[in-house]
């Protein structure tokens, strides 16, 4: 699958696109392991926050987790021809309102890699019509590739802050 144009997706959806290499797919599936593994290995930190008000290692995993489902949603409204143009979000709302610190983080390891492992079902099904179909999202148009290529970036954007930020191992 090639990689959207930039004339697919909005201009801020560049930082996280650009940050995939390689198959998409495979990307994808990688992180599948990846991400909880990193999760895991850091667990003595999950309460951990770098700086004050920023979120913790679990708020991050939570966070991470909302955007798959909101992403996803995106994706298959818009490769199912949805016409309503969908609402944005603000993260950091989000993660205010998430409950997240009464989690087990355990569970919501498992849950990020069970959501993915599903998702995988969806992305590997959409034929290039249902990729290339747009809608808008937080009042931008955007593509159903554009979205996957964010989904895998977002990811990887913040593995960096967590790598950098957090010095997980």
């Amino acid at each position: 699958m090639n990689r959207p144009q930039p004339n697919e997706y909005p201009a801020w959806a560049e930082t996280y696109i650009s940050k995939v290499n390689g198959d998409i797919i495979e990307v994808l599936e990688e992180q599948v392991f990846s991400i909880p593994a990193l999760f895991e290995l850091n667990k003595d930190k999950e309460n951990f926050a770098y700086a004050e008000g920023k979120w913790t290692l679990k708020e991050m995993l939570g966070h991470i987790i909302d955007c798959e489902r909101i992403f996803v949603y995106r994706m298959t409204a818009f490769a199912r021809n949805e016409a309503q143009h969908l609402p944005g979000f603000d993260e950091d709302e989000y993660v205010l309102n998430a409950r997240f610190s009464e989690r087990n983080y355990e569970d919501m390891i498992e849950e990020f890699s069970a959501l993915r492992k599903a998702n995988l079902y969806f992305f590997k099904s959409l034929n290039e019509a249902e990729l290339a179909r747009k809608g808008v999202a937080s009042e931008r148009e955007i593509n159903v590739k554009s979205i996957l290529f964010i989904a895998a970036g977002h990811i990887i954007h913040h593995v960096g802050v967590l790598k950098e930020r957090y010095h997980v191992v």
